[in-house]
């Protein structure tokens, strides 16, 4: 099992496609989902450094918070609430540059300026979304987007 991150890239897209084998690699043989999402959002949160970093997972009729990676946050989302709850709502990816442009956005704390949520999908139905912030506005791309989601849909496959 890999317990350290070793990325010798600058750049974003290098990065990401240095991240994939060691997360692999970091998971292998892990099968408790709890496990997994925690040393998920670490990995993120080690190589990329974002604001905040975490899962919510779908229960009943709202999102409830799961492992994450920086401050306190909220706790449950209604469906269709804010940026995750559209994720859910939709079962589409949302990049957001800028928070407060967001109608509804729900701030869990005033510090994060943009937001990427990408939806969980087993079985045809929205399982969870993870959630990234950024303290940055535009703080997530396309790239961001597109790599985020083939890591996602890989991850899936694990839970």
């Amino acid at each position: 099992m890999a317990e350290q991150l070793f990325f010798t890239a600058k750049d974003k897209q290098a990065r990401y496609l240095q991240l994939r084998p060691q997360l692999e690699a970091l998971l292998a043989n892990e099968t408790d989902q709890v496990a997994l999402m925690a040393n998920f959002c670490a990995a993120l949160k080690e190589t990329f450094d974002w604001f905040w970093i975490g899962f919510y997972i779908v229960r009943g009729n709202e999102l409830v918070l799961g492992p994450f990676q920086g401050p306190i946050a909220c706790t449950r989302i209604g469906y269709n609430k804010g940026v995750c709850g559209t994720a859910w709502a939709t079962s589409k990816t949302q990049l957001v540059p800028d928070v407060e442009a967001f109608e509804g956005h729900i701030a869990c704390s005033s510090l994060s300026k943009s937001e990427l949520v990408v939806p969980i999908i087993l079985n045809n139905e929205v399982w969870g979304v993870l959630d990234l912030d950024s303290m940055e506005l535009g703080g997530f791309d396309l790239i961001d987007q597109l790599e985020i989601e083939k890591l996602v849909q890989w991850f899936a496959g694990l839970l």
